[in-house]
Order: C-alpha cells, then sequence, then structure tokens
C-alpha cells in the first residue's frame, strides 16, 4: 500500500483522471494521448519547475497529505481509579479543575505561561488575531520569517534595515492583551538576520525574543521565489538576495530582453550556523538587551537533534521548537511537505534519551516543545507523556490560526445578521454562540467587547484544548500536568511499544 497519492494534491488543485492507479506512480494505469493533464504530471508539462511548490497559497493553509503509519494514534491514554498525585487525596478537591497547567520557559529571564500550548511561527493570513489569542490565552506565539517582506512601506540601506513599521504593529497585537503570561517572540532566518532585523526589533521596538530558525516539518531546505522580471530580479539582488540566473551578466540580460532566458528566482541561504557562530550572534544581541533566545528545527537526522540540544544547553536558549512531518507552511516545495522528516512521536522518541543524557552530564535542559500537526486535545496529552519530563509545551499553529480565521468569519456574518445554519442551534448573538466572551470580560472588562472574535474563536480554541488535557490528566489522577508521563500511554503497535522505550532508532 502507498501512504500518499502522488499526481493528486490540493497543493495544485491536481487529480487524476481514472479511479484507477497504479500504486508505485500514483498516475492512472490506464493513460490517453487525448488526456489534458489535470495531474501533477499534467500541470508540470506546463507550469515545469515552477511545480515543485504549491500553486495555491496566498490566503491558504498548507500541510502535508501522507498518511504517516507513525503518529499519536498508535497509542491510547491510560486510565486510574486510584489516588490523587499532586492534590489531597479527598473527594472534595481533586478535579479537572484543579488540574494545573501553568508551565514556566528558559532560564535567564523564565517566562510563565497559563496553558501547555504555544503558538509557533506564522505571519500571514488573520495574524492579529493569532498573536492577540496568544495574550489573552496567556502563552508564547512567534512572527515567523521572512516578515520584512509584509511592509510595503520597508526601507533598508546597504542592505540593512533602517524602517520597518509594520513590526510595531505586530509587536502590538500581542503586547496590548499581554497580562502577564507568555510572550511575543520574532524569528529570524539567515536573510533575516543578515539585513540586522534583530538589531532593529531590540533597538527600535522593544522586541525580547528572538528565534533562531534552522529549518521546519515542511521546509528542510529554503523556498525558492519565481521572479517576474528582468528588473525586479536586478531590485532583489541589489536587496542582498542570491538571484539565478544572475540578472548582472550581460547575456543574461540580453536574453532575458529576449524572453530567451530561464526564469528568475530568488533563493534564500541555508542556515549555516556553528557553535562558534551562534555563541558570538547571541552575545551579540544579548548585550543589546535581548532576553529571550529561542531555537526553531525541523525532524533532522537524530545527529544533529543532539548537537542542537548541546548547542542550546550551552549557551542557555530557553526554548527549542521540534517540528515534526505534517506539519505545514505557506511555501513549501510539495514533496518535502509529505516525504521530508521525522513525525513529531518519532522526534519525541529520540530527544527522551538524549535529554537523559544532557542530565546525567549534569547540564541545563531548554524548555522543549514539540509541534508538527496537532489539533486535537487527545493528541497533546499524548505528546506531553511522550515526551516526559521534557517536552513542556505543544504547539498549535494551523489549528488556532483554522480557529481565528473562523471565528473573524462568523464574527462578520453575525454583523451582517446571518447566522451560518450550523450553529443556528447554538444561538443568534455574539453572546449565544462565543461562550467564552464571559471569560474574556473578566480578563479584560469593557475593553473585552472590542476585541475581534476572531481573537476570541482563537482564545476559545485554547481554552477548549486546556480544559480537554485537564480531563485526561485527571482520568490519570494527576493534578498537574508537569507530572504526566509515559505510564499514561498504553501501545497499540509494535512501533508504539518501541517508541515508549527508546528504541525505534536502532536501525
Amino acid at each position: 500500500m502507498s501512504f500518499v497519492r502522488n499526481n493528486d494534491s490540493a497543493f495544485n488543485d491536481t487529480k487524476t483522471r481514472s479511479q484507477k492507479l497504479t500504486p508505485c506512480s500514483g498516475m492512472c494505469s490506464f493513460c490517453t494521448e487525448d488526456c489534458i493533464g489535470p495531474c501533477e504530471i499534467g500541470l508540470s508539462a506546463v507550469l515545469g519547475k515552477a511545480m515543485v511548490y504549491p500553486t495555491n497559497t496566498g490566503s491558504n493553509q498548507i500541510a502535508s497529505e501522507k498518511d504517516n503509519p507513525i503518529d499519536y494514534s498508535i497509542f491510547n491514554i491510560n486510565g486510574r481509579c486510584f489516588g490523587a498525585l499532586g492534590a489531597p487525596e479527598n473527594g472534595e478537591y481533586p478535579s479537572i479543575y484543579h488540574v494545573r497547567t501553568e508551565r514556566t520557559i528558559g532560564k535567564r529571564n523564565p517566562i510563565k505561561i497559563a496553558l501547555p500550548f504555544t503558538l509557533p511561527a506564522l505571519i500571514k493570513l488573520n495574524w492579529k488575531d493569532y498573536f492577540a489569542a496568544a495574550a489573552m490565552a496567556g502563552t508564547i506565539c512567534v512572527i515567523g520569517e521572512g516578515s520584512p517582506s509584509k511592509d510595503p512601506e520597508l526601507k533598508t540601506e546597504n542592505g540593512k534595515i533602517v524602517r520597518f513599521e509594520k513590526l510595531k504593529e505586530m509587536l502590538g497585537a500581542f503586547n496590548r492583551y499581554y497580562r502577564g503570561y507568555g510572550q511575543i517572540v520574532l524569528q529570524c532566518n539567515v536573510e533575516d538576520d543578515a539585513m540586522g532585523l534583530p538589531e532593529y526589533a531590540i533597538r527600535e521596538c522593544g522586541a525580547e525574543g528572538i528565534e533562531f530558525k534552522f529549518g521546519q516539518s515542511a521546509k528542510g531546505t529554503q523556498p525558492a521565489n519565481r521572479i517576474g522580471s528582468l528588473e525586479a530580479a536586478i531590485a532583489k539582488k541589489r536587496d542582498g538576495f542570491i538571484v539565478y540566473p544572475d540578472p548582472d551578466d550581460p547575456a543574461i540580460a540580453e536574453a532575458a530582453k529576449r524572453g530567451a532566458a530561464p526564469g528568475f528566482w530568488s533563493y534564500a541561504r541555508h542556515p549555516l550556523w556553528t557553535e562558534e557562530t551562534l555563541a558570538k550572534r547571541i552575545e551579540e544581541l544579548r548585550a543589546m538587551g535581548l532576553k529571550n533566545v529561542y531555537f526553531k528545527t525541523a525532524g533532522f537526522d537524530p545527529a544533529d537533534l543532539e548537537r542542537l540540544l548541546r548547542i542550546a544547553s550551552d549557551l542557555e536558549v530557553d526554548m527549542i521548537t521540534f517540528d515534526g512531518a505534517g506539519g505545514g507552511s505557506g511555501y513549501s516545495p510539495d514533496k518535502m511537505m509529505n516525504e521530508f522528516g521525522l513525525p513529531a512521536a518519532c522526534i519525541e522518541s529520540a530527544l527522551v534519551p538524549m535529554c537523559d543524557k544532557l542530565k546525567a552530564e549534569g547540564k541545563y535542559i531548554p524548555s522543549i516543545v514539540i509541534t508538527g500537526g496537532f489539533s486535537t486535545e487527545d493528541q497533546a496529552y499524548k505528546a506531553l507523556a511522550l515526551g516526559a519530563p521534557y517536552v513542556t509545551a505543544v504547539g498549535l499553529c494551523r489549528a488556532t490560526m483554522a480557529a481565528a480565521m473562523v471565528g473573524k468569519k462568523v464574527g462578520g456574518l453575525l454583523k451582517e445578521g446571518t447566522v451560518p445554519a450550523h450553529l443556528q442551534k447554538f444561538g443568534k448573538t455574539a453572546d449565544e454562540l462565543f461562550l467564552e466572551l464571559g471569560e474574556v470580560r473578566s480578563l479584560y472588562g469593557e475593553e473585552a467587547d472590542s476585541i475581534s472574535l476572531g481573537a476570541v474563536g482563537a482564545y476559545s480554541y485554547l481554552r477548549k484544548m486546556t480544559f480537554g488535557v485537564q480531563h485526561f490528566a485527571a482520568l490519570n489522577r494527576k493534578f498537574d500536568l508537569a507530572l504526566a508521563d509515559r505510564s499514561d500511554l498504553i501501545p497499540l503497535t509494535q512501533d508504539a511499544r518501541m517508541l515508549l522505550k527508546g528504541t525505534w532508532f536502532e536501525w
């Protein structure tokens, strides 16, 4: 059997003509010369190498379509009917409402989060409500890489940022609702760092946290972006980006004017950090006032993951987010989204023995967040248990953004006097439909009525997720999520047993 459908994808609205496919290739078993090519091969015949990337980006979210044979569904959650860990053992106190969910991130400048979730890097779609909801819920959120490209008024001099007013708006989306928990963090890839984004953010905008990016689940390499004209290619190169082919080559420029040159592409550089260069860079930024340092990486080779852990330990990095296969990104190669990297459960199985080694050596262990395809509370509790005691939180990116978009859409319909049919049985007004509004008012008073229903929607989703994991913790008679561990999991397959024992990597 195959775990993915080749040539048939929502990434590009491609589909196969026949219901009968050749399993290994994903092609129609009966391919005719009369076909106009609705599949990926056919579209590639027209678009060429542009088909390595999704054509449906813009106002959409994109993630893996592969049905990975290893995910958290290969575990069930255990349950207990005696005792009360972390709470008085009596029938009055221990309940789902008494399961503690607060966690602490970092060492030099500890950050408290009110719930065991973070909102990983993003800077597209409804980001204002996404960041606002993080502050309302009391957790960490991250402004995604390439944020300067979102500001049409951005100004640079000699390749360095001198004006980026949009960043203040991004930071403000969180800071407006900050209530003592969490932090808004700015992610920087190699291009961002080369443009002086960290310096600008710290000195001009008061940014307190920077996340260095080493790659992510759907994007093991940095993307290439098509450039529409010779003039745009020249401008892109002047801004410091790598451009292929070289628009300053006279032969290429002449050929481009005749329509006889290859299309222009800009390419973001790979992060090629070392222990020495990272130490120097982080020391520079801390001297400027940076309070918190974060890392973000993907399901790379286990040797790379351990090296990254050791670097983070030596540099006293506050938190590392490990992004497992299955998660998504706005502009990643299609096949990289489906075929690259370790699934989140496999990353956790590898990380625990690595962290055990660091602990035995007396080394500091940064807070760890696992992300990559999470959307429900059962998945989240399993991840917290599998990664215990080192996984502090679960990252909820696409799911939280989906909630933000739905909340905003429903709010807009309500203003028009329309209630979606599937919601009519619950009520007709915002107060009747958005059941967490009362809680929001308890936090923000009269200001709550001016908060976007998109932010309320994302907040409501995060509250649902937190309430759900509280149920599973109480089911195991554990009244602090820090007490979750691998004994809370029941393996259903041989792979599940190997992951629990940490032997899955002994191939």
